[in-house]
């Protein structure tokens, strides 16, 4: 009986190559998808007005203290 689990070791070794492989063919394909799907956004009416939404929000946050201090103290 103790010899059958020797040949079931060599079993599960390439068992568990073969579900890596898939896996990391799982995430691959994944991510190939993702990287289409962020494309097809970008290019739609949506993605250039969430681009453009963006843009303008870090050019205001640029502006909008110009370097001065937030809380301006008046001692008189």
């Amino acid at each position: 009986m103790g010899c059958f689990s020797c040949f079931d070791g060599g079993n599960k070794e390439q068992r568990k190559e073969e579900e890596r492989l898939a896996s990391a063919e799982a995430r691959a394909k994944a991510a190939e998808a993702a990287q289409k799907r962020q494309e097809q956004f970008e290019q739609s009416a949506a993605g250039r007005a969430a681009r453009a939404q963006m843009q303008a929000a870090a050019k205001q946050s640029a502006n909008s203290n110009n370097g001065e201090p937030v809380l301006k103290w008046q001692m008189g």
